[in-house]
């Protein structure tokens, strides 16, 4: 027991040194993750299944990477961005035969030469890793194997790669951005330091309501004929533009004795009393009620509405930090220099309260991929023609003996998720609030 406090002393003293000598809090917090092992190359690993979620075309695409005809030279990976984003279109040559049928002068084909939705017809039914398969050359075997319909099941790992890598970064963002605004509100101002208008409170409160109803109840139909993510920026733009509307009304109204009467609004009440409301819900059961009346289903409703579930753990951190630093010398000097409220709160009090946060995301994030891969099994919210990871393990049901199609997807959320809780557990080692001594 003695040698143990010795040796929390003496590492208490160390950091003491190394602060002394100029070295930063985040170089302390390198150099203890550093001491952890697994934490180390769990984030090795990481920076692997991100290469690959960044380089998911060039990997795995039934297109080649590079290839001349008629002395023409072409690259189709990129061109296929240029026509996706519209600036671009096929040549009539690319229509009307498949990408191995027509006659190069050179070609380099993909590691993978298929996409995560290429139908082999050849190899349908099943063929395994190791067993026989009708293909011209080594160059094109399914070193994974191959499903019912015949698509690679190794394109479809990489797929899932970037769809869940996609799935956790994206949803966690959502989250972080909502609950570090709500938690810093709750926390820095608490139940009686947030005064405002009675105008501004009101249509703060109508505009809120205009803004969901016309940014995406009347716009429903526009989610389902166009664009997901235009039409998304659409309902974005026609939130703010009437929220910035509405506060710019307000600060006109204000003027009048009666309208402009400042009242004090309880946030930290207001928001815990949500935390605790979406909270009581089971995250898995809301997430299913959602999904069942989308129409049209898409990868970006599951982000989007896992982020919006997932956001309440990073407010409860924020709030409990903001609450012990408002209080610090700090916070009173930057009031004393007449500095608004709100630059003190995302200029010096949130950039200081942020190291839970990334504990919590990293935890999230394994989460959020594991809910994604537990929906995709179920086919829920997911498009049919999507492949992740666990629409490959669905499709192992139906076949008992096609055990390639459990074990690689099984195997890569296995690992996925184990990364994320290491990286949390470093990261709650090497963020040890002793550190700030």
């Amino acid at each position: 027991m003695l040698i143990g406090v010795k040796k929390e002393k003496d590492t208490a003293e160390a950091i003491a040194r190394r602060q002394a000598m100029g070295e930063s809090y985040w170089g302390i917090v390198r150099r203890q993750f550093r001491k952890k092992r697994l934490a180390v190359w769990s984030l090795r690993l990481l920076y692997g299944l991100i290469f690959i979620a960044l380089t998911a075309d060039f990997m795995a695409n039934e297109r080649p990477l590079y290839c001349k005809i008629d002395g023409q030279v072409y690259f189709p990976v990129f061109k296929q961005y240029a026509v996706a984003l519209g600036l671009s279109t096929w040549e009539a040559q690319f229509f009307q035969k498949g990408w191995r049928e027509h006659e190069y002068e050179t070609v380099i084909w993909a590691p993978i030469p298929y996409s995560a939705t290429t139908i082999d017809r050849k190899n349908n039914n099943y063929r395994a890793p190791g067993g026989e398969q009708d293909v011209e050359s080594t160059r094109f075997r399914h070193w994974l194997g191959t499903d019912q319909l015949g698509r690679d099941v190794a394109a479809g790992m990489i797929s899932g790669t970037r769809i869940a890598m996609l799935v956790g970064v994206v949803s966690m963002s959502i989250a972080a951005l909502i609950g570090v605004f709500f938690g810093a509100l709750a926390g820095y101002f608490g139940d009686d330091r947030f005064r405002a208008s009675r105008i501004r409170v009101a249509l703060n409160i109508l505009g809120f309501l205009a803004s969901i109803f016309y940014g995406f109840t009347a716009r429903s139909y526009a989610f389902s004929e166009g664009t997901f993510s235009v039409e998304l920026l659409k309902s974005l733009g026609i939130i703010a533009a009437i929220m910035v509307a509405a506060n710019l009304l307000a600060g006109f109204l204000k003027r009048f004795p009666v309208l402009g009467r400042p009242v004090t609004l309880p946030l930290d009440l207001m928001v815990m009393r949500l935390i605790e409301v979406i909270s009581s819900i089971p995250g898995l059961l809301l997430v299913l009620s959602i999904l069942a009346v989308i129409e049209q289903p898409s990868i970006l409703y599951v982000m989007a509405i896992i982020g919006l579930i997932r956001w309440t753990g990073i407010a409860r951190f924020i709030r409990a930090e903001l609450l012990r630093i408002r209080s610090l010398e700090y916070i009173e000097a930057a009031q004393a220099l007449g500095f608004s409220e709100w630059r003190i709160i995302f200029r010096h009090a949130i950039p200081n309260a942020l190291t839970p946060v990334l504990i919590t995301i990293a935890f999230g994030v394994a989460s959020a991929i594991l809910l994604e891969a537990f929906l995709s099994f179920l086919s829920v919210g997911v498009p049919p023609e999507q492949v992740t990871w666990g629409s490959l393990l669905r499709l192992a049901r139906s076949q008992a003996s096609a055990w390639w199609l459990a074990i690689f997807p099984g195997f890569a959320i296995f690992l996925t998720v184990t990364i994320f809780n290491l990286l949390g557990e470093g990261l709650t080692d090497a963020l040890d609030p002793r550190l700030r001594s």
